[in-house]
């Protein structure tokens, strides 16, 4: 006798999964509020306008901490100098969802 591959059962076909579902929901179970963070985003966007905004990208957003990278070290430093009027501005827009600190790191 030689040996064979056990048969496998025939799989049925399933249909695809959307994926935004399952995404919604691992990142909700991680602790991580997607529609949240992007509103914390486009506030800090529109807070530093079209002249500043292209020169920073949030990094991440951890309680109250929202991190950011500068493109270079003096567009870290101009958004230090303007930390305090900022974080004022995504107060007034975001309200109790407001971060309370800014952490600049230059990519």
């Amino acid at each position: 006798m030689s040996w064979r591959p056990r048969a496998r059962p025939a799989s049925r076909p399933r249909d695809p999964a959307r994926l935004s579902g399952g995404i919604g929901r691992v990142l909700g179970e991680l602790g991580f509020d997607l529609e949240q963070s992007l509103l914390v985003v486009r506030a800090f966007e529109q807070a530093l306008g079209p002249e500043l905004a292209p020169h920073f990208e949030v990094t991440d957003l951890r309680g109250g901490t929202l991190e950011v990278a500068a493109a270079s070290p003096s567009w870290s430093q101009e958004l230090s100098l303007r930390r305090a009027q900022l974080l004022a501005a995504l107060r007034e827009r975001l309200g109790e969802a407001a971060p309370t600190e800014i952490r600049l790191h230059v990519r």
